[in-house]
């Protein structure tokens, strides 16, 4: 009788409780194949393919989300790399992989992941003078001010910048800066600084699905596509903790229409090795 309770107690959390549905997905997902993929494509938007009736949201050439949608991917059958060089243990839960290095000091994290993207993408255009990301504290940390050679000297939760360096505004310079950032924030300050979207028809490309914390996690809208009836389906990407490879996400809940999405604003929802209670969405500035 204690034998037939035990595993009672198992079956029903395995497939009851959202810890034990996450883990029954990620079983699933060693033996379901999403099915809009396409092995040949380099990017991001060449690699997911469109589900019948559906269109790919288009931008201009030049903007956040036309980069993101034309991100270079590492070869299909590319591992999810962790920073100390080792494979991550489960590799089922992705179609792609951005090709983004993960450095060895293991600091670019989920949140950090996206925050390199976004800085990236303004280093790329020329837009160096709107680099610039909230600490946790809530100080803002600019490249601009960091490249003149003003650092942060902290003490607990005050923040006072002072000139102690040289001015330095090459690139290696600018990945020491992102260093500090992924030290001193994260997805809570992501979403105290961040506006927040509202509704799910609002949603674009490189908004953020978030749950702020200590941990959190943070997750980023790659893709968009909608048919004639205004449904959209989205595309996810994540970084992860420990660090490692940015990685495009299988939809194990739905895999009909994997590896997009269906999101409901403030529903819970499932993605390979993470639950959110509640779906909430934030914006990059000047977006």
């Amino acid at each position: 009788m204690i034998f037939l309770l035990i595993v009672a107690s198992a079956v029903g959390y395995f497939f009851l409780s959202k810890k034990g549905k996450v883990i029954k997905n990620v079983a699933m997902s060693y033996i379901i194949s999403p099915n809009y993929v396409n092995k040949e494509g380099i990017t991001l938007s060449t690699r997911v393919l469109i589900p019948e009736g559906f269109t790919r949201v288009n931008y201009p050439e030049g903007s956040f989300q036309k980069y993101i949608q034309d991100y270079t991917l590492l070869p299909f059958q590319a591992k999810i790399i962790n920073y100390d060089g080792n494979e991550y243990m489960y590799q089922s839960g992705h179609i792609g992989i951005l090709d983004i290095p993960v450095p060895s000091n293991g600091l670019q994290q989920c949140a950090d992941a996206l925050i390199r993207i976004r800085a990236e993408y303004l280093w790329d255009t020329h837009q160096k003078d709107k680099i610039g990301f909230n600490f946790t504290s809530g100080h803002y940390c600019s490249w601009l001010q960091y490249a003149e050679g003003y650092r942060p000297k902290i003490n607990g939760s005050k923040v006072v910048f002072q000139k102690t360096a040289q001015a330095n505004h090459s690139k290696a310079q600018f990945y020491k800066y992102l260093d500090l950032i992924y030290m001193y924030a994260g997805t809570q300050s992501l979403y105290d600084e961040l506006s927040t979207v509202h509704t799910i028809d609002a949603i674009e490309v490189g908004d953020m699905l978030i749950n702020p914390g200590s941990p959190g996690h943070v997750v980023l809208i790659a893709d968009i596509a909608t048919n004639a009836e205004g449904k959209k389906l989205f595309i996810l990407a994540q970084g992860n903790t420990p660090a490692q490879s940015v990685h495009i996400l299988k939809n194990l809940n739905n895999s009909g229409i994997s590896p997009w999405y269906e999101l409901e604003l403030d529903a819970y929802l499932e993605i390979p090795t993470y639950y959110f209670n509640k779906t909430q969405f934030i914006r990059f500035k000047d977006l």
